[in-house]
């Protein structure tokens, strides 16, 4: 059993494929998997044990290029596929699969997919969490009749990022960092837009509280949200500045993912590093703004997560409608201190 994957073109997103990965490996367990991805998403793949070659996806996200699908498409044909799971919902997505002439091919009803999908799911929105549509269209149509019909999602697998010790210690020593004293990880950023951000003031008031308990706090982040971690940073009195980490910009994804399995525990935004930190084995402390934790929630036993019951979330929109953002501004330093020292305590005990 030959089975190929179109992936996500989300970080977070591609975490939570794994869990239908480990699904497929458990039903075929002398399947091989290979999986298509955009280059800055193939660290997370490479970290998968049940992935056997993660290829790299061409265009970026958006462009169609018909020529060029076509003829990735046909480069694949000898490579003789059985099954492909296309896991985004556009009608490109499914071109290449349907070029490389893959007898079947298993997908979400999406954009014009008739035809270029052969078996074609239409009950999507049966299944409330993302996690359970990725792992459903491992089974038979008739197998995954709503959300609840593969157990609870805490019984369904976890992601689990594959975690190399010696490099990870080469990372270390590159970015002349110790686990002398332990870790609390901070991840401030958000792609989707503002109205998933906590405020910076917020990160700035529990980084100072946790460096005066004692730990190191690390700042994550691509180098968009330098400007953000910079703040954060300068927040923390200046006696308190070699405890503060800023990495965000300096890390590539795959040297993100290492350090972040360092961390006792992860304070983040809902982002695609809060998903990468849960299949680390960190503690998360998850923020919710305008997006909901009944949809992508962290896959992860050890988990807190905190939004404040504002009647206008979760909006689910990149800003703001009311241009108040109280969802977040009105979630206090403290709430999220409290859910941090509650891994401490069990941690102690």
């Amino acid at each position: 059993m030959k089975i190929f994957i179109v992936s996500p073109s989300w970080v977070g997103d591609m975490v939570m494929t794994q869990s239908l990965y480990i699904t497929l490996k458990e039903q075929y367990p002398e399947c091989t998997i290979d999986a298509l991805a955009p280059k800055w998403c193939l660290p997370i793949l490479e970290k998968m044990p049940q992935i056997n070659k993660a290829i790299e996806m061409p265009l970026g996200h958006g462009d169609l290029d018909f020529k060029l699908r076509y003829q990735l498409g046909k480069s694949l044909r000898n490579e003789n596929y059985d099954i492909a799971y296309i896991l985004p919902n556009s009608a490109k997505s499914a071109l290449i699969p349907f070029f490389a002439k893959i007898p079947k091919r298993i997908g979400w009803k999406g954009e014009m997919r008739y035809g270029l999908l052969n078996d074609l799911r239409n009950n999507k929105k049966s299944f409330q969490y993302m996690v359970e549509r990725y792992v459903s269209l491992a089974y038979p149509k008739h197998e995954m009749t709503g959300s609840g019909c593969l157990g609870e999602i805490h019984s369904l697998p976890k992601p689990k990022l594959e975690i190399n010790e010696q490099i990870k210690n080469t990372i270390l020593e590159k970015f002349n960092l110790s686990l002398n004293s332990p870790i609390i990880g901070l991840c401030p950023g958000a792609e989707f837009g503002p109205a998933k951000r906590w405020p910076e003031e917020h990160y700035g008031t529990i980084a100072q509280e946790l460096i005066s308990l004692g730990y190191q706090v690390w700042l994550f982040g691509s180098a968009k949200d330098r400007v953000t971690t910079d703040k954060i940073a300068s927040l923390v009195d200046e006696a308190a500045q070699d405890r503060i980490i800023n990495l965000a910009g300096d890390t590539s994804l795959n040297e993100a993912v290492d350090l972040l399995s360092c961390c006792h525990t992860v304070v983040s935004n809902d982002s695609g590093l809060m998903h990468v930190a849960a299949a680390v084995g960190c503690n998360i402390v998850g923020i919710y703004g305008s997006s909901s934790p009944q949809y992508t929630p962290p896959l992860s036993k050890h988990v807190e997560i905190v939004h404040t019951d504002i009647e206008c979330r979760p909006c689910f929109k990149k800003e703001c409608p009311y241009q108040h953002l109280k969802c977040l501004k009105d979630l206090k330093p403290d709430t999220v201190m409290q859910r941090i020292q509650n891994f401490i305590k069990k941690e102690k005990t």
